[in-house]
């Protein structure tokens, strides 16, 4: 095996692992210009980048500290009313005050599925969904 620091060595199960720097996502939403409006001045994502396609805006790359996220627009191939954002959990962590986080939400017209809570894991986390229905967990450190 190679010494290579990208992978290494699980002693459980004497398999390589694999070791990941960092996870983006990538949403298709309903409605771009929804979700970028709620991403960015509800949540507080910045734009670093958007993309268009014969001049039509058709998806937009965010990002929050290291927290990247590419949000696209649905072209309705899969059918209009499909379901989104079952079964997906996005959860983000803050060096931020969490309730102070979720005040800003919350001033900003965002709606919280669950108010701030200290998890026995050290963690405090709040639970919201945006436009779609996909859900995000923002947690920080315990105060």
């Amino acid at each position: 095996m190679s010494n290579d620091s990208s992978t290494s060595r699980d002693s459980a199960t004497g398999s390589d692992q694999f070791l990941a720097d960092s996870l983006e996502a990538s949403l298709t939403v309903k409605n771009l210009d929804t979700s970028l409006a709620w991403y960015r001045d509800v949540i507080g994502f910045s734009v670093d980048r958007k993309h268009e396609r014969a001049g039509k805006l058709v998806a937009v790359s965010l990002s929050a500290g290291a927290v990247r996220l590419l949000i696209s627009q649905d072209d309705g191939a899969k059918g209009q009313d499909r379901i989104t954002g079952q079964g997906l959990s996005l959860q983000i962590t803050t060096r931020e005050n969490a309730d102070a986080v979720a005040t800003r939400i919350k001033e900003r017209g965002g709606i919280l599925d669950s108010e701030p809570v200290d998890t026995p894991w050290g963690r405090r986390v709040f639970r919201l969904r945006d436009p779609d229905g996909f859900r995000l967990t923002i947690s920080s450190h315990a105060a």
